[in-house]
């Protein structure tokens, strides 16, 4: 192995080093706080290496990942997400205290998943983190299991995710059968024109069907207000964020790789399932009594927001296609992670606060709370002075510039019904009730930190955006320039 190449894969190798130091620690002494110290520690080393890899980058490691800009932006911004949830987990889970460390091992394993996602260059990679992703968050959804729920939600997420995978291995199967090649640049190399090979345009759709599952997108969403509800919420953070923003993350890599926008037929379908999501995930939110199912088929909507801003960038340029899902992404990871993490605050492991009231004049018993909430709400509404409209203004812009009207329509369309079901969670907060009959909401110093920051950031990247403009804007075009680890191309 050479140096460059030692350099690109260090972040992976202190991620993976920190889930075996807790692991055997758990094994030599049970106490959840040193598990999670040894996880937070891991995930700011990991952190912390991230220069270092980025100065080889872009850089082809055994050719089945690919380190990159692109990749690192999404590296760091797991890593944090990630971070964000172990705090939250040391407060979700404080009355079992030492019966609870294996939970930052999956934790860690989940996110090592996720990095590798990103940085695949290889269906063989892609098939590899997805698995390492998707199989820590079987136990993880399932974690609390003294609860009926819990179990529920991770035998239904085991189940169709299994059937995803079955998807996913076919369709790539028939790229393999009608190309002969596994390697994202291959593929693009050999399936010039994609509406001459059958076979290989056949397997894309087995595997963005795959994807669609991962991504919750219409109509392959059912399983996701289930698993939202019935997750420990801490694990439906994680799954919200990290989960479905790396799998996004690679979607934009493979098919921009392997030129998917030469079909017209596929680009049709994308458009076709941003539509479906957009208006199928906003009108079921409507209905719901649960403030984590809303937030369920919420993020429906917002993976369909995502699609519109994949194939409207796309028909312009690839550089501003990158800008705008890496921006998007992170600002809807802020959000989620602030909205998720206030429901985390005020449930524990015994009772999840789940109904929406449980939320009836939170304003009245933790002002603090109820604001960090009711700012999360209007930043995935897209109302302007958070990050949530600055995200959402990109795929609008990018819609109207590409004059993609039907995709423009549906946007500003979902967006108006968004705003009436999250404003209903925001009043059933601030509604005048009498506080004695109401139970005190104390709130963990280690999710009150987390609050804090997400807070800020939220606002503060609403406020003054150009700092994540900026970062989104390094992410250069996909696969651009020759990796520095590896001169050839990818085999």
């Amino acid at each position: 192995m050479t140096a460059d190449a030692f350099a690109a894969l260090l972040p992976f190798i202190v991620l993976s080093a920190a889930a075996v130091a807790v692991m055997l620690a758990i094994a030599i002494r049970r106490s959840f706080r040193l598990a999670f110290w040894l996880t937070a520690g891991g995930l700011l080393v990991t952190l912390a290496t991230l220069p270092c890899a980025l100065s080889v980058a872009p850089a082809y490691v055994t050719g089945l990942l690919l380190v990159d800009a692109y990749g690192l932006f999404f590296h760091a911004l797991f890593l944090l997400a990630a971070l964000a949830v172990a705090l939250l987990c040391l407060a979700y889970f404080r009355r079992r205290d030492n019966e609870n460390e294996e939970i930052f091992v999956l934790l860690l394993t989940s996110t090592l998943g996720a990095l590798l996602l990103v940085s695949s260059a290889h269906l063989a990679m892609f098939f590899l983190g997805l698995e390492v992703l998707t199989i820590s968050l079987f136990p993880m959804i399932a974690y609390s299991v003294r609860a009926s729920r819990p179990l529920e939600a991770g035998i239904k997420y085991l189940m169709l995710s299994g059937l995803a995978s079955s998807f996913l291995m076919f369709g790539m199967a028939l790229v393999y059968g009608d190309l002969g090649v596994l390697s994202f640049e291959q593929i693009g190399a050999s399936g010039a024109e994609l509406g001459q090979k059958p076979l290989a345009l056949a397997g894309l759709f087995l595997i963005l069907a795959a994807i669609g599952f991962k991504l919750s997108l219409a109509p392959f969403h059912l399983w996701t207000p289930d698993v939202y509800q019935g997750a420990p919420a801490p694990v439906t953070a994680f799954l919200a964020t990290v989960s479905k923003a790396s799998v996004f993350a690679l979607l934009l890599r493979f098919f921009t790789t392997v030129h998917a926008e030469r079909s017209e037929t596929f680009l049709c379908v994308l458009g076709l399932l941003a539509v479906v999501s957009i208006l199928a995930g906003n009108l079921l939110a409507l209905l719901q009594d649960s403030l984590k199912r809303l937030l369920a088929y919420s993020s429906i909507a917002h993976m369909g927001y995502l699609m519109v801003g994949f194939v409207a960038a796309g028909l312009l340029r690839r550089d501003l296609q990158a800008e705008t899902i890496a921006f998007y992404l992170a600002a809807y990871t802020l959000t989620s992670l602030a909205a998720f993490g206030a429901i985390s605050a005020i449930s524990d492991d015994a009772r999840e606060s789940d109904r929406l009231s449980d939320y009836t004049g939170l304003f009245w018993r933790s002002p603090w709370l109820a604001a960090v909430l009711m700012l999360s709400l209007l930043s995935l509404a897209g109302i302007p002075l958070t990050v949530g409209f600055v995200g959402k203004f990109y795929v609008f812009a990018a819609g109207v510039q590409a004059e993609t009207w039907p995709l423009v329509t549906t946007v500003v369309v979902g967006s108006g019904i968004g705003i009436y079901y999250y404003l209903r969670v925001v009043l059933a907060m601030i509604r005048t009730v009498d506080t004695a009959f109401l139970p005190a909401q104390s709130l963990h110093p280690a999710a009150g930190l987390v609050l804090a920051v997400l807070a800020a950031l939220v606002l503060g990247a609403g406020l003054f955006p150009q700092t994540l403009i900026d970062a989104a804007s390094q992410t250069p075009q996909i696969s651009a320039g020759a990796p520095k680890g590896n001169r050839h191309s990818a085999p």
